[in-house]
């Protein structure tokens, strides 16, 4: 089965190997050691064990500021402010260079500009080509990157002092004088394109995008891209974004590491005194709404075995001073593994793997929200004790024992957090552009220091809500739609966002858009490449066994994954079994699946994102035309195809139990080129499945499947006859 392969590559990828330094001790060393450990034996055997141990923790040392090195900073002739960071600990220099012009600059109707804009300026810039910017920053081991958040577009380098001149130059390139190759511009929509796909199948992503939306509205916050505002951004719209938006006078250079003062502010004026312009205001944006209840937005997503939940509000401006303490309820609320939510849902109630709770600052209004991913069946269960724990944090005194400790974790951590050149000018850039005090950074700890339990309890009142709560839930509503409405009320959206009735909740025929009769044997082989190299192969197989038909399946990943799959179903496409087995990481697996009269049960062990998991459901009753997943792919060419055509298909994913339905939709034509040579093909986007992606399926009459691309990963299945 194709997805099975593509779930293991995605959850694989980027993971790295361990290194295992063996130390061997010289002559006679082992003769010392053991001499030396039978003398401190027979003297602790002299001391009582409980004094051997302390029975109280050390007393903390009185509290020492963060050291920062002094900040310097000055204005260009042009408007553009430099602050420098002089600190040659370490020969390193990192320079951050900020505008206001994030997703809230975005243009109505075409959200993902700004995020466009960031990704293209390190693509061509100055007299350099894409190819040519990395090649040149990873040849002195430096990086280059540039991105966009809500607020604030950034770029930032970061080399070894001995290449500053270089990261001034190549800073100022891709600031100044990005390119825009058209080539690049189309690279990126497309690749932006494969990660909203993406993104649709993923639960935490559909409810991080309804939550935004339902919190802000209309306001450029609650903004996300889709398929419609991305491919409707031209080369000219990203060309006039930057020029509105990458002016001077609105622009913070933060220069830190190992450089003399006098030297940052001279290679500055050298390289930007020439950048003039006056960015273009602000634009004008709607308040965000206010809610006056606590309400539940459900958003539907069929065969869901877990709910996504996302509880919250909006906070205030970044500069209110309130900001410590509310820091501090969060810590104590969800801010790490050994707070209340997740010591409760986790550890007490064992229904979530974990949960956590979070305050986001902007320039506008920010928000609080705490998290939690749960079993379908708890879904209810656990919504009332995160809003229990909401209400608690506000309205009941925090034990001192509970919050001194929390404090102790956040304000230890914080030297660490600026350790290195690139953090320290993250921070110091992130607190200048959000209008906080000159010294935040150096005081951020005293100042945290100083909340007292009382104030962060008045800050959770007012700053987490559980009254007039917005609530986000992604997961299937047929099974908890009716529980949720006893908690709050409901209104109810697909992943779209489209909004939907209890009525469309009523199960639906999908008609199963083949001609048996057009059905034929057909044998298909592919090649998998992850990143452009072979890792594997798959090869199936569609045949006549009897009066029926047979598919088959093998394939395999390098030599951690081997599977093999036999789906069996009549004339008329109605299933009648699914077997698959193979080996996993050296453990075997085995899936056994039955289908009869309308319904199916199935046993088994299969591969899932956490190693092998068991499988068993039965009597699950199925829908006319719902045919099994694996034999998706052999069933593809049998679809009627034609530009625009849509194909709904309603599958059963026997490595889960649930039902769902696919949907492969003709986007456009393209001519590909794969090892059988060039091949006129339907460019096909497919989504409702764990892992969508993009089909190219022959033009010609038979149909045949030439590739196979899942949304967001370097990996391809491609044709090889």
């Amino acid at each position: 089965m194709m997805f099975p392969l593509v779930d293991f590559i995605s959850r694989r990828a980027g993971s790295g190997a361990r290194c295992i330094r063996a130390v061997r001790a010289g002559p006679g060393a082992l003769a010392v050691a053991l001499a030396l450990a039978g003398a401190l034996a027979a003297g602790l055997a002299a001391v009582p064990v409980a004094a051997q141990f302390p029975t109280r923790p050390p007393a903390p040392m009185p509290l020492q500021p963060a050291q920062f090195p002094p900040f310097a900073e000055t204005v260009l002739a042009n408007g553009m402010r430099v602050l420098v960071v002089s600190n040659a600990k370490q020969p390193v220099l990192s320079l951050t260079l900020a505008v206001p012009g994030g997703a809230l600059y975005d243009e109505a109707g075409k959200s993902g500009t700004a995020e466009l804009v960031a990704g293209l300026l390190t693509k061509g810039a100055g007299t350099r080509t894409a190819d040519q910017l990395s090649a040149t920053i990873e040849g002195v081991g430096g990086s280059l990157s540039a991105t966009a958040g809500a607020d604030f577009l950034t770029i930032s380098a970061a080399v070894l002092t001995s290449d500053r001149r270089l990261a001034f130059a190549l800073l100022a390139d891709a600031a100044l004088r990005p390119t825009f190759p058209a080539t690049e511009v189309e690279l990126l929509r497309k690749q932006s394109l494969s990660a909203l796909a993406l993104a649709k199948s993923q639960s935490g992503s559909i409810a991080a995008q309804a939550f935004a939306k339902g919190l802000y509205g209309d306001h450029p916050y609650g903004r996300a891209p889709d398929n419609a505002s991305v491919g409707a951004i031209t080369r000219d719209d990203l060309v006039t974004f930057h020029r509105q938006r990458m002016r001077p006078s609105q622009a913070l250079l933060v220069i830190a590491g190992a450089i003399d003062t006098v030297e940052a502010r001279q290679l500055a004026e050298e390289t930007f005194s020439a950048w003039g312009g006056v960015a273009v205001g602000a634009p004008v944006a709607r308040a965000a709404p206010q809610r006056a209840r606590t309400e539940i937005l459900l958003v539907h997503r069929p065969g869901s075995v877990q709910s996504n939940i996302i509880v919250g509000n909006t906070t205030w401006m970044a500069t209110d001073t309130r900001g410590y303490a509310l820091t501090l309820a969060n810590q104590v609320l969800g801010g790490a593994s050994d707070a209340r939510l997740f010591q409760i849902l986790r550890e007490q109630k064992g229904w979530t793997y974990g949960a956590y709770s979070s305050v986001a600052r902007r320039k506008g209004l920010g928000t609080f929200s705490a998290t939690a991913e749960v079993r379908t069946e708890v879904t209810d269960s656990a919504l009332v004790e995160l809003l229990a724990q909401l209400g608690r944090i506000g309205s009941m005194p925090i034990p001192a024992d509970e919050f001194e400790r929390q404090k102790q974790t956040l304000v230890g951590r914080y030297p660490l957090q600026v350790e290195t050149a690139d953090a320290v000018a993250a921070q110091v850039a992130n607190a200048r552009l959000l209008g906080l005090a000159t010294d935040y950074v150096q005081t951020y700890r005293q100042r945290l220091a100083a909340v007292t339990a009382e104030q962060a309890q008045a800050a959770a009142r007012m700053g987490m809500r559980a009254d007039g709560a917005l609530i986000v839930v992604v997961g299937d509503a047929t099974k908890i739609a009716d529980r949720l409405r006893a908690i709050a009320p409901v209104s109810m959206v697909d992943v779209d966002g489209n909004p939907m009735t209890a009525d469309d909740l009523l199960p639906k025929v999908v008609v199963l858009a083949i001609d048996p009769t057009r059905i034929v044997a057909a044998t298909d082989s592919f090649t998998v490449l992850v990143q452009g190299r072979e890792f594997g192969y798959q090869v199936s197989s569609l045949g006549r066994d009897g009066d029926g038909w047979v598919y088959t399946e093998r394939s395999q990943l390098a030599t951690v994954i081997q599977q093999s799959t036999e789906v069996r179903f009549g004339l008329d496409l109605s299933m009648r079994s699914a077997v698959q087995s193979g080996r996993f990481q050296g453990a075997e697996f085995k899936l056994d699946v039955r289908y009869a009269n309308g319904r199916v049960t199935g046993a088994g062990v299969t591969p899932g994102a956490a190693g092998l998991q068991p499988v068993r459901y039965a009597d699950v009753e199925l829908l006319p035309g719902t045919i099994d997943d694996n034999v998706i792919q052999g069933l593809l060419p049998f679809f009627t195809w034609s530009p625009g055509a849509t194909v709904n298909v309603s599958v059963f994913g026997s490595g889960q139990g649930t039902v769902r339905t696919n949907t492969y939709q003709v986007s456009g034509e393209e001519t590909i080129t794969i090892p059988m040579g060039a091949v006129e093909t339907y460019r096909v986007a497919f989504t409702g499945g764990d892992a969508p992606g993009t089909y190219w399926i022959e033009k010609a009459a038979a149909h045949r499947v030439m590739k196979f691309g899942p949304a967001g990963q370097p990996v391809e299945f491609v044709r090889v006859r």
